[in-house]
């Protein structure tokens, strides 16, 4: 008889200021049993400095269920972000991080988490993001820190960091797409009726004038739909900026301030997402899968896997494909 694999253990970073918003999302990420439709087991656990209930905004607490001498069991730690940027976390928080890191452990901060990462020293001479409204505050506070704003998240040195609110779903199920794959990611996001990943940066989230954009996002609207629908096919941007009326220029500057990426980097985003699946779900020789997520050939689906996952499509078929494969979706 199989024995069931080991739950994968995730911690819960709490202590006092750590924001309700961020403690759902990991919750529901994490916290959830998805096991009976593919997901792996996790176990997550709530970690502070002691026993008692840790206090959040709006009359909330959270119980803890470990201290931190939990912590190096911990394959991934996430920490929340926080109501204010100011307040320094318990040292034997900021502590308990620097070993973390110096054991190798994954660690991930949500939005305003990045200010814990900083006062822990952890993100001095590396780069980190957090909420594009926050980004001065968080440079002027910690100038060690190379703050950057053209992403939903980032990693440096085993090191997440992430934009505002809702990029710390994103980064979650990233997250769980890195270590255990695209259709574990998919089911989790299914569950939460969210996107399985958002391409782009949170500069398409910053306030600024934006004429016709009804009108525009309709267009693009449309113009992405079509796309997803025929991404087998030879689709070329001037081809999509024709469909959407515009001119090329024009289309790849609208297209931008509405998703944060380029009409070309959105659509390898998704033909990589697409032979993702195929590699995980099919059997599928490995050209047929690049010619169905619209790579062409199996040399060039290689070289986009490389640069974006640093893996092949063969790696990332054994890493992701533990349950005999089917000629399924064909």
């Amino acid at each position: 008889m199989t024995r069931p694999s080991p739950a994968h253990r995730i911690a819960l970073l709490a202590f006092p200021g750590i924001r309700c918003f961020d403690v759902s999302v990991i919750t529901e990420v994490w916290g959830a049993d998805r096991t009976d439709r593919g997901v792996p087991a996790f176990e997550l656990r709530r970690v502070a400095v002691g026993p008692e209930p840790v206090p959040m905004r709006g009359g909330l607490s959270l119980a803890p269920d470990r201290t931190l001498a939990w912590l190096p069991r911990a394959e991934l730690i996430l920490v929340p972000g926080l109501d204010d940027h100011v307040t320094p976390a318990p040292e034997p928080v900021l502590a308990a991080l620097r070993r973390a890191h110096a054991r190798g452990t994954t660690i991930a901060a949500l939005c305003g988490g990045a200010f814990t990462l900083a006062q822990a020293g952890l993100l001095d001479g590396r780069r980190a993001l957090t909420h594009w409204a926050l980004a001065d505050q968080l440079q002027a506070q910690h100038p060690r820190v190379r703050v950057e704003s053209d992403a939903l998240f980032i990693e440096d040195d085993n090191l997440w960091t992430s934009a505002g609110t809702a990029a710390g779903i994103d980064l979650c199920l990233h997250l769980v797409r890195t270590a255990h794959g695209a259709e574990a990611a998919a089911t989790v996001a299914r569950s939460m009726v969210t996107a399985p990943f958002r391409t782009g940066t949170q500069a398409q989230f910053i306030e600024h004038p934006t004429p016709h954009a009804d009108r525009d996002a309709d267009a693009l609207a449309e113009v992405r739909a079509f796309a997803l629908a025929h991404l087998d096919e030879p689709l070329t941007v001037s081809a999509l900026a024709a469909r959407a009326g515009m001119s090329p220029r024009s289309f790849a500057r609208h297209f931008a301030a509405a998703t944060g990426t380029t009409p070309l980097r959105w659509l390898v985003d998704h033909r990589i997402a697409t032979a993702q699946k195929l590699l995980e779900r099919t059997d599928l020789p490995i050209p047929e899968v690049a010619r169905r997520s619209g790579f062409g050939s199996e040399v060039t689906m290689r070289q986009h896997f490389t640069a974006r996952l640093s893996t092949s499509p063969s790696a990332y078929r054994t890493a992701f494909t533990e349950q005999p494969l089917s000629r399924q979706e064909r």
